[in-house]
């Protein structure tokens, strides 16, 4: 046999061993259908790429040493939280009655019960967020804690480093986390020495080497946002702490629009609970129980709101937003409005949006005009013809892109946070959603939606479905893709 002939007998067989463990794994593993075969068309279509492609990011593993953490951190959770919290649990048949069946759903899927008395502030605009946030660091006492997916050097954005560094010379505690991918830039640049020389602790989540790859996966990322102050008082929502006029002005969507919630009172507990386990992840530190005084600070807000704080991620739940989220589109008898930058749902989120739709449910999708990501543009506009024939109403946004991820059901129910409608965001990511039952919020909420409607554009069924066909080819290529985005 001649080396090249061996050659090529070598990497056929290397092939097809490859595509075979592929397959062998994605069936043991049961991953979601449409998921599955999209990997294996991948490792069958690209030899060998596709299997090094699957071996990086097919599944989830977020490392040995990651994965223990988490475990030990729910293993010690409920002895040490629920004592804290227990007095502040809203009962659940308090509720109207579809929404009993969501909140039990919620605290079994992610572990954390409905939590009333709080208060909620919504925010919009980045200028009005950032002030906020500094406002309230400057009043800190005791601790601050930040969580981003990114921070991006820029106008008011330093501003809130400039609050940490007063707070930390008066003596508080003051700790930032932030993703490896999304805040590299700044992570490069002048600001972490600095807040590091003023006492702030500063760590990187999620940061993957060379050799890491080979026990973890290098596109999960901690894409949450949370802000809290003194255990007391938290934000969370869609805004990374950026300032809009200095953030990817090269990108030609427009300047990104965003929302945050300023929250007060005993949900507060679950906010700083989901920081906690993100900086144990990351640092192995102990989770250590809230102060008595800022237990006591937080019940004596006496407000309203009713909250259930839900975080998802790899490792440690079972999509529990995505479970959250159709469930809520099931039990909507009026209306049921979305807003989210990205949209490339999970199937059963789709056809959920779909049966609300053709039951004479009002659905309508605000997504923005212009997307920083061709890829998931297409992907995206793949679903609008079935939601179209449904009767559900899509808006493509024209004032830059909204980045704001939001949903109200009926009146008396919204879902709030970082978690954008694809794939990645609802299997992937370390994501946040607020839970809230109360008719105030959804109110002001609802308005938002409203206002943003007024600055978007509903597709037309019939001009859509004319569209030119090299555009519905790209969208169908985009669309094989789509369970691995």
């Amino acid at each position: 046999m001649t080396a090249v002939l061996f050659w090529e007998v070598f990497l056929t067989v290397a092939h097809f061993v490859g595509v075979g463990g592929v397959a062998l794994r994605v069936i043991w593993v049961r991953r979601p259908a449409g998921s599955a075969f999209a990997w294996l068309l991948l490792v069958a279509l690209v030899p060998y790429a596709g299997v090094v492609a699957y071996l990086l990011f097919g599944e989830r593993p977020i490392g040995r040493k990651r994965l223990r953490r988490a475990h030990a951190f729910y293993a010690s959770f409920p002895e040490v939280a629920t004592p804290m919290w227990q007095p502040d649990v809203a009962a659940v048949r308090s509720l109207p009655a579809p929404l009993c069946g969501i909140a039990t759903l919620a605290e079994n899927a992610a572990g954390l019960p409905v939590l009333g008395g709080s208060t909620l502030a919504l925010h919009d605009g980045a200028e009005d967020i950032l002030r906020a946030i500094i406002d309230d660091i400057d009043l800190a006492h005791e601790s601050v804690d930040m969580a981003f997916y990114i921070w991006n050097e820029g106008g008011t954005a330093d501003e809130v480093g400039a609050a940490l560094e007063r707070a930390a010379a008066r003596g508080v505690q003051c700790r930032v986390l932030l993703d490896a991918v999304g805040s590299k830039p700044f992570l490069k640049g002048r600001w972490p020495a600095r807040l590091r020389a003023a006492g702030i602790r500063l760590e990187v989540a999620l940061a993957v080497g060379l050799l890491g790859l080979v026990f973890q996966r290098a596109d999960l990322r901690m894409h949450r946002k949370v802000v809290v102050v003194d255990e007391r008082i938290a934000y969370t929502g869609s805004m990374n702490l950026v300032d809009p006029r200095f953030f990817k002005q090269d990108s030609g969507v427009g300047e990104w629009i965003d929302a945050m919630v300023r929250v007060a009172g005993p949900a507060v507990a679950g906010l700083r609970a989901v920081f906690l386990f993100d900086w144990k992840l990351q640092t192995g530190d102990p989770y250590v129980p809230a102060s008595s005084a800022a237990h006591a600070a937080r019940r004596a807000v006496g407000g309203a709101a009713r909250i259930q704080v839900v975080p998802s991620g790899p490792g440690v739940e079972i999509a529990a937003n995505l479970r959250i989220l159709v469930d809520a589109i099931a039990i909507a008898r009026r209306r049921v409005v979305l807003t989210t930058p990205y949209f490339v749902p999970d199937p059963s989120l789709a056809l959920a949006l779909q049966n609300a739709a053709m039951r004479g449910v009002e659905v309508t999708i605000i997504l923005p005009a212009r997307n920083d990501s061709k890829l998931v543009t297409y992907a995206s506009r793949a679903f609008f013809d079935d939601l179209l024939a449904a009767g559900a109403r899509v808006l493509k946004f024209d004032a830059g892109l909204l980045h704001t991820k939001s949903v109200t059901v009926d009146d008396e129910f919204s879902l709030f946070g970082t978690v954008n409608l694809d794939m990645r965001s609802l299997h992937l990511n370390f994501e946040l959603m607020l839970a809230v039952y109360d008719a105030e919020f959804n109110a002001a909420l609802l308005a938002l939606q409203r206002g943003y409607e007024r600055d978007a554009r509903a597709l037309d069924a019939a001009a859509w479905r004319a569209r030119r066909p090299s555009e519905r080819m790209l969208e169908g290529l985009a669309s094989l893709v789509a369970p691995m985005l």
